[in-house]
Protein backbone atom coordinates (compact mmCIF):
# COMPACT_ATOMS: atom_id res chain seq x y z
CA UNK A 1 0.00 0.00 0.00
CA UNK A 2 1.67 3.19 -1.23
CA UNK A 3 2.25 5.87 1.66
CA UNK A 4 0.00 8.74 2.17
CA UNK A 5 1.19 11.91 0.86
CA UNK A 6 1.18 15.26 3.04
CA UNK A 7 -1.13 17.01 0.24
CA UNK A 8 -3.46 13.79 0.65
CA UNK A 9 -3.29 14.24 4.57
CA UNK A 10 -3.91 17.85 4.28
CA UNK A 11 -6.79 17.41 1.90
CA UNK A 12 -8.55 15.07 3.80
CA UNK A 13 -7.98 17.59 6.48
CA UNK A 14 -9.69 20.22 5.41
CA UNK A 15 -12.38 17.71 4.16
CA UNK A 16 -13.23 16.33 7.16
CA UNK A 17 -13.01 20.46 9.16
CA UNK A 18 -15.83 21.33 6.52
CA UNK A 19 -17.81 18.71 7.16
CA UNK A 20 -17.46 19.28 10.74
CA UNK A 21 -18.42 23.03 10.59
CA UNK A 22 -21.40 22.00 7.88
CA UNK A 23 -23.04 19.23 10.30
CA UNK A 24 -22.73 21.76 13.56
CA UNK A 25 -24.07 24.62 11.88
CA UNK A 26 -26.95 22.62 9.70
CA UNK A 27 -27.79 20.94 13.01
CA UNK A 28 -27.58 24.14 15.20
CA UNK A 29 -29.81 25.43 13.44
CA UNK A 30 -32.72 23.29 12.98
CA UNK A 31 -32.25 22.55 16.76
CA UNK A 32 -32.95 26.58 17.31
CA UNK A 33 -35.60 26.66 14.61
CA UNK A 34 -37.71 23.98 16.48
CA UNK A 35 -36.58 25.87 20.06
CA UNK A 36 -38.39 29.05 19.01
CA UNK A 37 -40.83 28.24 16.80
CA UNK A 38 -42.35 25.22 18.84
CA UNK A 39 -41.35 26.00 21.83
CA UNK A 40 -41.37 29.90 21.85
CA UNK A 41 -37.53 30.84 23.04
CA UNK A 42 -37.39 34.04 21.05
CA UNK A 43 -33.92 35.24 23.16
CA UNK A 44 -31.05 34.66 20.25
CA UNK A 45 -29.06 36.82 21.76
CA UNK A 46 -29.07 35.25 24.97
CA UNK A 47 -29.09 31.98 23.61
CA UNK A 48 -25.86 32.82 22.21
CA UNK A 49 -24.32 34.19 25.18
CA UNK A 50 -25.41 30.55 26.69
CA UNK A 51 -23.50 28.78 23.66
CA UNK A 52 -20.60 31.07 24.38
CA UNK A 53 -20.79 29.73 28.14
CA UNK A 54 -20.98 25.91 27.07
CA UNK A 55 -17.36 26.54 24.79
CA UNK A 56 -16.09 27.99 27.88
CA UNK A 57 -16.34 24.96 29.94
CA UNK A 58 -15.14 23.01 27.19
CA UNK A 59 -11.88 25.14 27.20
CA UNK A 60 -11.53 24.78 31.06
CA UNK A 61 -12.29 20.92 31.08
CA UNK A 62 -9.55 20.61 28.00
CA UNK A 63 -7.05 22.97 29.83
CA UNK A 64 -7.57 20.69 32.66
CA UNK A 65 -6.80 17.72 30.79
CA UNK A 66 -3.49 19.38 29.19
CA UNK A 67 -5.04 19.56 25.52
CA UNK A 68 -4.94 23.27 25.56
CA UNK A 69 -1.45 24.59 26.14
CA UNK A 70 -0.71 28.45 27.74
CA UNK A 71 -1.14 31.06 24.97
CA UNK A 72 -1.38 34.58 25.04
CA UNK A 73 -3.12 37.08 23.27
CA UNK A 74 -2.83 40.87 23.85
CA UNK A 75 -5.32 42.32 25.61
CA UNK A 76 -6.58 44.87 23.35
CA UNK A 77 -6.19 42.89 20.67
CA UNK A 78 -9.20 40.82 22.66
CA UNK A 79 -11.34 43.78 22.94
CA UNK A 80 -10.86 44.49 19.36
CA UNK A 81 -12.45 40.80 18.43
CA UNK A 82 -15.00 41.11 21.25
CA UNK A 83 -16.08 44.35 19.79
CA UNK A 84 -16.21 43.46 15.98
CA UNK A 85 -17.73 40.03 17.31
CA UNK A 86 -20.83 41.05 19.42
CA UNK A 87 -21.85 44.02 17.42
CA UNK A 88 -21.79 41.46 14.60
CA UNK A 89 -24.38 39.20 16.50
CA UNK A 90 -26.27 42.26 17.24
CA UNK A 91 -26.37 43.75 14.47
CA UNK A 92 -27.52 40.45 12.39
CA UNK A 93 -30.66 40.26 15.09
CA UNK A 94 -31.17 43.90 14.81
CA UNK A 95 -31.00 43.64 10.75
CA UNK A 96 -34.05 40.70 10.89
CA UNK A 97 -36.05 42.81 12.89
CA UNK A 98 -35.88 45.65 11.19
CA UNK A 99 -35.34 44.70 7.54
CA UNK A 100 -37.47 42.59 5.25
CA UNK A 101 -36.29 39.00 5.09
CA UNK A 102 -35.33 39.48 1.11
CA UNK A 103 -32.77 42.67 2.12
CA UNK A 104 -31.39 40.62 5.14
CA UNK A 105 -30.05 37.77 3.03
CA UNK A 106 -28.75 40.17 0.49
CA UNK A 107 -27.01 41.69 3.57
CA UNK A 108 -25.53 38.61 4.30
CA UNK A 109 -24.31 37.69 0.63
CA UNK A 110 -22.72 41.37 0.65
CA UNK A 111 -20.34 40.15 3.33
CA UNK A 112 -18.52 38.05 0.79
CA UNK A 113 -17.41 41.18 -1.44
CA UNK A 114 -16.78 43.24 1.59
CA UNK A 115 -14.41 40.39 3.02
CA UNK A 116 -12.86 40.20 -0.17
CA UNK A 117 -12.14 43.54 0.04
CA UNK A 118 -10.54 43.25 3.31
CA UNK A 119 -8.05 40.80 2.32
CA UNK A 120 -7.25 42.81 -0.27
CA UNK A 121 -6.45 46.01 1.26
CA UNK A 122 -5.08 44.34 4.39
CA UNK A 123 -3.23 41.35 3.06
CA UNK A 124 -2.39 42.44 0.14
CA UNK A 125 -4.51 39.27 -1.47
CA UNK A 126 -5.03 39.28 -5.42
CA UNK A 127 -7.94 37.03 -6.90
CA UNK A 128 -7.82 36.06 -10.36
CA UNK A 129 -10.36 36.42 -12.95
CA UNK A 130 -12.00 33.20 -12.66
CA UNK A 131 -12.64 33.19 -8.66
CA UNK A 132 -13.96 36.49 -9.11
CA UNK A 133 -16.43 35.52 -11.38
CA UNK A 134 -16.72 32.44 -9.61
CA UNK A 135 -17.96 34.15 -6.59
CA UNK A 136 -20.47 36.03 -8.40
CA UNK A 137 -21.97 32.85 -9.55
CA UNK A 138 -22.38 32.08 -6.22
CA UNK A 139 -23.61 35.14 -5.21
CA UNK A 140 -26.10 34.70 -7.96
CA UNK A 141 -27.19 31.26 -7.26
CA UNK A 142 -27.65 32.00 -3.69
CA UNK A 143 -29.23 35.02 -3.77
CA UNK A 144 -31.81 33.36 -6.17
CA UNK A 145 -32.81 30.83 -4.06
CA UNK A 146 -33.35 33.11 -0.65
CA UNK A 147 -34.24 36.81 -2.21
CA UNK A 148 -37.69 37.26 -2.23
CA UNK A 149 -39.68 40.22 -0.87
CA UNK A 150 -36.69 43.19 -0.92
CA UNK A 151 -37.66 46.39 1.12
CA UNK A 152 -35.37 48.87 2.94
CA UNK A 153 -35.62 51.52 5.77
CA UNK A 154 -33.38 53.88 6.91
CA UNK A 155 -32.35 52.25 10.22
CA UNK A 156 -32.61 48.99 8.49
CA UNK A 157 -29.86 49.69 6.27
CA UNK A 158 -27.71 51.12 8.98
CA UNK A 159 -28.36 47.80 11.37
CA UNK A 160 -27.23 45.82 8.16
CA UNK A 161 -24.41 48.05 7.51
CA UNK A 162 -23.55 47.24 10.97
CA UNK A 163 -23.39 43.79 10.74
CA UNK A 164 -22.01 43.09 7.51
CA UNK A 165 -19.04 44.81 7.94
CA UNK A 166 -18.29 43.51 11.82
CA UNK A 167 -19.39 39.93 11.01
CA UNK A 168 -16.66 40.10 7.75
CA UNK A 169 -14.43 42.03 10.54
CA UNK A 170 -14.64 38.91 13.09
CA UNK A 171 -14.01 36.56 10.92
CA UNK A 172 -10.96 38.61 9.19
CA UNK A 173 -9.37 38.69 12.72
CA UNK A 174 -10.02 35.19 13.50
CA UNK A 175 -8.04 33.82 10.43
CA UNK A 176 -5.40 37.40 11.85
CA UNK A 177 -5.23 36.45 15.36
CA UNK A 178 -4.18 32.70 14.41
CA UNK A 179 -1.70 33.69 12.70
CA UNK A 180 0.15 36.67 14.14
CA UNK A 181 0.24 35.02 16.86
CA UNK A 182 0.46 31.30 16.41
CA UNK A 183 -2.89 30.19 18.08
CA UNK A 184 -4.76 26.93 17.81
CA UNK A 185 -8.67 27.16 17.39
CA UNK A 186 -8.62 25.78 20.99
CA UNK A 187 -6.06 28.54 22.16
CA UNK A 188 -8.49 31.37 20.56
CA UNK A 189 -11.64 30.22 21.93
CA UNK A 190 -10.15 29.80 24.94
CA UNK A 191 -9.38 33.74 24.88
CA UNK A 192 -12.71 34.87 23.34
CA UNK A 193 -15.33 32.39 24.57
CA UNK A 194 -15.60 33.74 28.31
CA UNK A 195 -15.33 37.17 26.99
CA UNK A 196 -18.00 36.59 25.07
CA UNK A 197 -20.22 34.68 27.33
CA UNK A 198 -19.82 37.41 29.81
CA UNK A 199 -20.51 40.19 27.75
CA UNK A 200 -23.30 38.53 25.58
CA UNK A 201 -25.11 37.23 29.07
CA UNK A 202 -25.33 40.58 30.82
CA UNK A 203 -26.11 42.69 27.23
CA UNK A 204 -28.39 39.78 25.79
CA UNK A 205 -31.80 39.49 28.42
CA UNK A 206 -31.93 43.57 27.85
CA UNK A 207 -31.44 43.27 24.12
CA UNK A 208 -34.03 40.68 23.66
CA UNK A 209 -36.50 42.63 25.64
CA UNK A 210 -35.77 45.52 23.29
CA UNK A 211 -36.22 43.11 20.23
CA UNK A 212 -39.10 40.86 21.66
CA UNK A 213 -40.91 42.48 24.75
CA UNK A 214 -40.23 39.62 26.05
CA UNK A 215 -38.49 38.59 29.37
CA UNK A 216 -36.22 35.78 29.55
CA UNK A 217 -36.85 35.29 33.19
CA UNK A 218 -40.43 35.09 32.56
CA UNK A 219 -40.03 32.09 30.02
CA UNK A 220 -42.02 28.95 31.22
CA UNK A 221 -38.80 26.50 31.10
CA UNK A 222 -39.85 23.20 31.03
CA UNK A 223 -38.14 19.63 30.70
CA UNK A 224 -38.20 20.04 27.07
CA UNK A 225 -37.64 23.43 26.55
CA UNK A 226 -34.63 22.99 28.39
CA UNK A 227 -33.20 19.88 26.58
CA UNK A 228 -33.47 21.91 23.64
CA UNK A 229 -31.76 24.83 25.00
CA UNK A 230 -29.05 22.47 26.41
CA UNK A 231 -28.72 20.67 23.15
CA UNK A 232 -28.27 23.66 21.36
CA UNK A 233 -25.40 24.87 23.41
CA UNK A 234 -23.41 21.38 22.83
CA UNK A 235 -23.88 21.91 19.09
CA UNK A 236 -22.56 24.94 19.70
CA UNK A 237 -19.62 24.28 20.62
CA UNK A 238 -18.42 22.17 17.26
CA UNK A 239 -20.03 25.18 15.50
CA UNK A 240 -17.55 27.52 16.91
CA UNK A 241 -14.71 25.16 17.27
CA UNK A 242 -15.58 24.70 13.31
CA UNK A 243 -15.74 28.15 12.81
CA UNK A 244 -12.41 28.48 13.85
CA UNK A 245 -11.06 25.68 12.46
CA UNK A 246 -12.18 26.02 8.70
CA UNK A 247 -10.96 30.02 9.02
CA UNK A 248 -7.88 29.23 10.25
CA UNK A 249 -6.94 26.44 7.69
CA UNK A 250 -8.14 28.57 4.75
CA UNK A 251 -9.94 32.40 4.85
CA UNK A 252 -12.38 34.39 5.66
CA UNK A 253 -13.89 34.81 2.39
CA UNK A 254 -13.39 31.01 1.38
CA UNK A 255 -15.26 30.12 4.87
CA UNK A 256 -17.91 32.73 3.57
CA UNK A 257 -17.85 31.34 -0.07
CA UNK A 258 -18.04 27.41 0.98
CA UNK A 259 -20.20 28.35 3.42
CA UNK A 260 -22.81 28.60 1.87
CA UNK A 261 -23.26 25.47 1.00
CA UNK A 262 -25.06 25.30 4.76
CA UNK A 263 -27.60 27.53 2.96
CA UNK A 264 -28.44 24.94 0.34
CA UNK A 265 -28.71 22.01 2.73
CA UNK A 266 -30.78 23.77 5.43
CA UNK A 267 -33.36 24.88 2.66
CA UNK A 268 -33.31 21.27 1.45
CA UNK A 269 -33.92 20.05 4.91
CA UNK A 270 -36.53 22.21 5.57
CA UNK A 271 -38.21 21.10 2.66
CA UNK A 272 -38.38 17.63 3.91
CA UNK A 273 -38.67 18.64 7.31
CA UNK A 274 -41.24 21.57 7.22
CA UNK A 275 -42.92 21.22 4.41
CA UNK A 276 -42.48 21.43 0.45
CA UNK A 277 -44.44 24.06 -0.21
CA UNK A 278 -41.48 26.32 -1.00
CA UNK A 279 -39.68 23.67 -3.24
CA UNK A 280 -40.31 24.84 -6.97
CA UNK A 281 -38.01 25.09 -10.38
CA UNK A 282 -36.88 28.75 -9.39
CA UNK A 283 -35.35 27.81 -5.82
CA UNK A 284 -33.85 24.56 -7.20
CA UNK A 285 -32.34 26.58 -10.75
CA UNK A 286 -30.82 28.99 -7.44
CA UNK A 287 -29.31 25.60 -5.75
CA UNK A 288 -27.68 24.24 -8.82
CA UNK A 289 -26.16 27.81 -9.74
CA UNK A 290 -24.71 27.80 -6.16
CA UNK A 291 -23.69 24.62 -6.17
CA UNK A 292 -21.36 25.21 -9.83
CA UNK A 293 -20.18 28.41 -8.11
CA UNK A 294 -18.95 26.74 -5.15
CA UNK A 295 -16.94 24.05 -6.86
CA UNK A 296 -15.59 26.27 -9.44
CA UNK A 297 -14.46 28.46 -6.66
CA UNK A 298 -12.84 25.59 -4.92
CA UNK A 299 -11.07 25.18 -8.48
CA UNK A 300 -10.63 28.59 -9.21
CA UNK A 301 -9.01 29.24 -6.43
CA UNK A 302 -6.42 25.93 -5.64
CA UNK A 303 -4.86 27.22 -9.18
CA UNK A 304 -1.40 29.04 -9.29
CA UNK A 305 -2.71 32.71 -9.11
CA UNK A 306 -5.97 31.80 -8.44
CA UNK A 307 -5.59 33.77 -4.72
CA UNK A 308 -1.98 34.94 -3.93
CA UNK A 309 -0.87 37.26 -1.98
CA UNK A 310 1.05 40.38 -3.87
CA UNK A 311 4.32 40.32 -4.40
CA UNK A 312 6.24 43.89 -3.77
CA UNK A 313 9.23 43.12 -6.17
CA UNK A 314 9.03 46.48 -7.61
CA UNK A 315 10.56 47.81 -4.10
CA UNK A 316 12.92 45.08 -4.10
CA UNK A 317 14.51 45.61 -7.21
CA UNK A 318 15.01 49.55 -6.34
CA UNK A 319 17.07 48.37 -3.17
CA UNK A 320 18.60 46.09 -4.74
CA UNK A 321 19.83 48.63 -7.49
CA UNK A 322 20.29 51.21 -4.96
CA UNK A 323 22.65 48.41 -3.16
CA UNK A 324 25.04 47.63 -6.06
CA UNK A 325 25.08 51.51 -6.69
CA UNK A 326 26.09 52.36 -3.64
CA UNK A 327 28.59 49.36 -3.99
CA UNK A 328 30.10 50.30 -7.30
CA UNK A 329 30.41 53.85 -5.67
CA UNK A 330 32.71 51.99 -2.20
CA UNK A 331 34.35 49.78 -5.16
CA UNK A 332 35.24 53.25 -6.89
CA UNK A 333 36.75 54.81 -3.63
CA UNK A 334 38.82 51.89 -3.21
CA UNK A 335 39.89 51.63 -6.89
Amino acid sequence: MAPVSKADKKTAADAGAWMFNVVTSVGIIIVNKALMATYGYSFATTLTGLHFAFTTLMTIVLRCLGYIQPSHLPFTELLRFVFFANFSIVGMNVSLMWNSVGFYQIAKLSMIPVSCLLEMVLDKIRYSRHTKLSIGLVLVGVGVCTVTDVSVNSKGFLAAFVAVWSTSLQQYYVHYLQRKYSLSSFNLLGHTAPAQAATLLVVGPFLDYWLTEKRVDMYDYNLVSVLFITLSCTIAIGTNLSQFICIGRFTAVSFQVLGHMKTILVLVMGFFFFGREGLNLHVVIGMVIAVLGMIWYGNASSKPGGKERRSYSLPTTRQQKLGAASDSDGNEDKA
